[in-house]
């Protein structure tokens, strides 16, 4: 069986690159304060439950999703997190922060 070495580090790598990129985003997350942000459903889908669920039983090519009740900056440390497994969090948004990963 062949192998690829680097996949792990690649495949990391590519999603923190994609996080950057909005090229091929698919799905717009949108904010309790109106701030919007796009992302890839397939990242979304492979990393949390939630949106692997939501996104089943949504079949849109482009969907928008609501996201009540949480903030900004929230919402961009989770995406973050989903992408690249590691979020910066101020320290009086960790409680919050923790609210929402569950």
């Amino acid at each position: 069986m062949e192998q690829w070495n680097d996949f792990q580090s690649d495949i990391s790598s590519s999603f923190r690159d994609l996080r950057l990129d909005k090229e091929f985003s698919d799905v717009t997350l949108a904010c309790e304060d109106g701030q919007q942000l796009e992302s890839h459903k397939v990242i979304l889908a492979a990393s949390s439950p939630f949106f692997k669920n939501l996104l089943k039983r949504n079949r849109h090519p482009h969907p928008l999703i609501y996201m009540r009740g949480v903030k900004s900056e929230n919402l961009q440390a989770i995406v973050d997190f989903l992408y690249s497994g590691e979020a910066n969090v101020f320290r009086e948004n960790l409680d919050s922060f923790f609210a929402i990963a569950e």
